[in-house]
């Protein structure tokens, strides 16, 4: 246990004096840690043994997922996001569906193995996007504003869409539900997840932020202290929209985009701290998944499981973008920008754990599908996203360049 901490703290120190570095590189953040996982983990020198089950892993890849979405909303440019909320809108509300659709048919065809259902949730764990993975492109100051602001709602909210899509399959795949009740599951689902969660967020990050103000204006937080309120804000809109039955990713974007809206004046020296408590979960999150998940999957190849993983990232991804782009002034290249940075990541791995928590039968066809599809994004996403920012935004511009959508 020792032996493994003192890896892990060596390499969260190196990688810390030299992070800002990496950033403009093709090689930072996850792809450098699920490397580091993946050589030192059992499919490399064997010198880290993480004992962590699939449980802790879904724990620990919640909390990094809720910090980021909490964070990355609060920094949201709302004036941006106002003038070109249809990108966003079109992503979640028609992008989404056809990739789920399209992932399922595509996967009928590729899995025999697979029942139906199985397929299904196969497509849903797969659709949304990583809000940690998409980091380096929303934050990228060369990205136009208005692409920045989108993939970071579209990332934000997509996975609390997917939660009751996903547990309304797997009520039918493990028996739970009936033909005659499922309109009524659907809408429980639905309006559960997605209206408890914003409904949590909002009261959540109301309260908190009355508190942190009336502090500050008191005098009462000081400035060790003040490292804590964020990310304590953001794992209570979880915590708390978990346990009442709503989504806690849904609850932690909107408090997010709440909180950022309220401690404007505040805003930047609070999220400071607080992303760098994101940025080493998701060192230890995608340590982990090298060490654990990543060293599994190369050991059990399967070229369904490969292909399906491929096509995931492309067709299944960018041509519902495309299509759902279709009307709204953008420009090829800005498409294809919004349909190849769809990175696959925090969510998808909560997901699968929900999933195999039920012990279906293409249980590990699902686990080998989805790990592969991870593994791909990390590094594709990983490489592509400096340089394709670059080539995309044609050199540095501000916040205030890129015009609204038509």
């Amino acid at each position: 246990m020792y032996s493994d901490l003192a890896i892990l703290a060596a390499f969260a120190l190196i990688y810390s004096v030299i992070a800002s570095g990496l950033e403009k590189t093709p090689f930072n953040g996850a792809l450098v840690f699920v490397i580091f996982g993946l050589a030192c983990g059992p499919a490399g020198l064997d010198i880290v043994n993480l004992d962590i089950d699939a449980q802790a892993l879904r724990m620990l890849a919640e909390l990094t997922l809720a910090l980021v979405l909490f964070t990355d909303a609060a920094n949201a440019n709302l004036g941006v996001l106002r003038r070109s909320f249809q990108i966003p809108g079109r992503l979640l509300l028609v992008g989404l569906p056809l990739t789920i659709l399209l992932g399922f048919v595509l996967g009928v065809l590729l899995f025999d193995q697979l029942s139906l259902l199985e397929v299904a949730l196969l497509a849903t764990i797969l659709a949304p996007t990583d809000a940690a993975l998409g980091k380096a492109v929303v934050t990228n100051p060369v990205v136009p504003a208005r692409t920045r602001e989108g993939l970071n709602v579209e990332s934000g909210l997509n996975d609390g869409i997917c939660v009751p899509v996903l547990f309304v399959f797997l009520a039918f795949a493990v028996g739970q539900a009936s033909e005659t009740r499922t309109t009524s599951l659907i809408l429980h689902e639905f309006a559960g997840e997605i209206g408890i969660g914003a409904g949590v967020g909002i009261v959540c990050t109301l309260v908190a932020s009355f508190v942190i103000r009336a502090s500050r204006r008191r005098g009462w937080l000081g400035d060790i202290w003040a490292q804590v309120p964020v990310p304590a804000a953001a794992v209570t809109c979880f915590a708390v929209a978990q346990t009442l039955g709503g989504s806690g990713f849904i609850a932690s974007f909107v408090g997010g985009l709440i909180g950022g809206a309220l401690m404007r004046n505040d805003k930047e020296e609070l999220l400071q701290a607080a992303e760098g408590t994101g940025d080493m979960l998701s060192l230890l999150t995608w340590v982990a998944f090298g060490a654990v998940v990543a060293s599994t999957i190369f050991r059990s190849f399967a070229w369904d499981a490969f292909v399906y993983a491929v096509l995931s990232l492309t067709v299944i991804r960018m041509l519902p973008v495309f299509l759902c782009l279709t009307g709204t002034g953008l420009k090829v290249s800005d498409k294809l920008f919004f349909g190849w940075f769809g990175p696959r990541g925090l969510a998808s791995i909560v997901f699968i754990v929900i999933v195999l928590g039920e012990h279906l039968p293409g249980a590990e066809t699902l686990q080998l599908t989805v790990g592969w599809t991870i593994v791909l994004s990390v590094l594709a996403h990983g490489l592509s996203a400096n340089p394709l920012a670059a080539i995309y935004g044609g050199g540095p511009q501000s916040d205030n360049t890129a015009p609204p959508v038509k």
